[in-house]
């Protein structure tokens, strides 16, 4: 399920720019802080990149700024969204706005989705 070269070079980069949510983000979940799991930033699978993804979960999180409701943004998102089912990766979609409010709230929204799958 690794990505491809193109890929892997493509999520090297994001790393390198993430986006103020995505940081903020990442502080939070580094390092085992929900549940001791671990999580990765910008993770390259297949012809994605996820923001965040717990392996052992088979969660993808995904940080959404006002740009994902534009244009044919829903739609792109929801055929990744479908790929990702298909390989037995659930996405957990977080509003950008709700990081920079209240990135506690984000946390606990992982945490939930984690214990209860919704």
């Amino acid at each position: 399920m690794d990505g491809s070269r193109v890929t892997k070079d493509r999520a090297k980069a994001l790393r390198r720019t993430m986006s103020v949510p995505e940081v903020l983000l990442w502080k939070a979940i580094r390092g085992g802080a929900i549940d001791r799991l671990k999580f990765r930033r910008q993770h390259p699978i297949g012809p994605y990149v996820l923001d965040f993804y717990c392996d052992a979960a088979k969660l993808a999180v995904e940080v959404d700024g006002a740009s994902h409701g534009a244009g044919d943004r829903p739609q792109r998102d929801e055929r990744r969204d479908a790929w990702l089912r298909a390989q037995g990766i659930a996405t957990l979609r977080l509003p950008a706005r709700l990081i920079l409010r209240d990135v506690d709230a984000a946390v606990r929204t992982i945490w939930g989705y984690l214990q209860h799958g919704d």
